[in-house]
């Protein structure tokens, strides 16, 4: 019998509940859906809430079929939110909102990543956000990530601005800067320059370009997933790699130190520690407190 449960005043209907989705390490469906619901939601849901979703699907864990999309998969409910999210293709797009715990387990029964725009949907195009996607070219790995990782966070400190740094949960590392609203092409033409900056100043270390023949033991200082078009890894998500990766918050001084590419990987089952000594590391990104101007405003 398909369990059904009840969060929040919702019926939901959970699915294969002890199928091993990571046979690395053995971690069950019902694993996967309780790290979302007893240990990221509260933290989780701050960094979705009204920001359209794209989901990167593995129903039959990361060795299985993966696939990436956008629109509202077959049998949503509708009372999961959707907003509008036009594109060329389709005028009429909509895009998932988990904007309540009922909403985000829902996604998480379908056994997806959560990718989220840097802009919220009343706002499409306005950046909130901006991202740095530090990804290594072998025999780089994230040890070299952490190197580029503090001197963008120099040089954006130089500008104004505050970096927050997190693991993409496979590879390489995310810088996340909390922003004044921002159309997202001023965004995306300040974060190519520092990326140029960085190929400038790091010329062993750092590529700005994605030409695969430029990036061996390199990092690419990927800019572009601040297009408003484009979508990146979601805090505490869950990755669709060998073990249960999680694209978690980490501090400045892990990043300092790191010198071993495990130094920096986190598993859904190390979060509720982690939660519990340093609270959400990334809460400044939803405080318009915290956010910054680009220079030139």
């Amino acid at each position: 019998m398909t369990p059904i449960t009840e969060v929040e005043g919702r019926r939901l209907t959970l699915s294969n509940l002890d199928k091993v989705l990571y046979p690395a390490t053995g971690t069950t469906k019902g694993e996967v859906l309780h790290y979302y619901a007893a240990t990221a939601a509260r933290v989780m849901l701050p960094h979705l809430r009204d920001r359209p979703l794209s989901f990167l699907r593995y129903p039959d864990g990361p060795e299985g079929l993966r696939f990436f999309t956008k629109n509202p998969p077959p049998g949503t409910p509708d009372w999961v939110r959707t907003a509008p999210v036009p594109r060329s293709d389709d005028p009429g797009a909509r895009q998932v909102l988990a904007q309540d715990l009922p909403s985000l387990m829902w996604a998480a029964n379908l056994v997806v990543e959560f990718h989220t725009h840097q802009w919220r949907q009343d706002s499409p195009a306005v950046a909130d956000r901006m991202v740095f996607d530090l990804d290594p070219g072998p025999p780089a790995g994230v040890v070299e990530c952490c190197a580029v990782a503090l001197w963008l966070r120099e040089r954006l400190a130089g500008d104004g601005l505050s970096a927050y740094g997190k693991t993409s949960g496979s590879k390489g590392l995310h810088l996340l800067v909390p922003l004044e609203p921002t159309p997202s092409g001023k965004v995306t033409a300040y974060a190519k320059k520092l990326a140029v900056e960085a190929q400038g100043a790091l010329s062993e270390l750092a590529v700005h370009r994605m030409t695969r023949a430029l990036r061996p033991g390199k990092v690419f200082v990927d800019f572009s997933q601040n297009a408003a078009a484009k979508t990146t890894a979601a805090p505490y998500t869950l990755r669709a790699k060998a073990r249960p990766t999680v694209s978690a918050p980490v501090t400045w001084e892990e990043i300092e130190k790191c010198g071993a590419p495990d130094d920096l990987v986190l598993l859904a089952g190390d979060m509720a520690a982690r939660l519990e000594r340093h609270g959400d590391l990334l809460a400044p990104l939803n405080d318009p407190g915290q956010a910054g101007a680009l220079p030139g405003g």
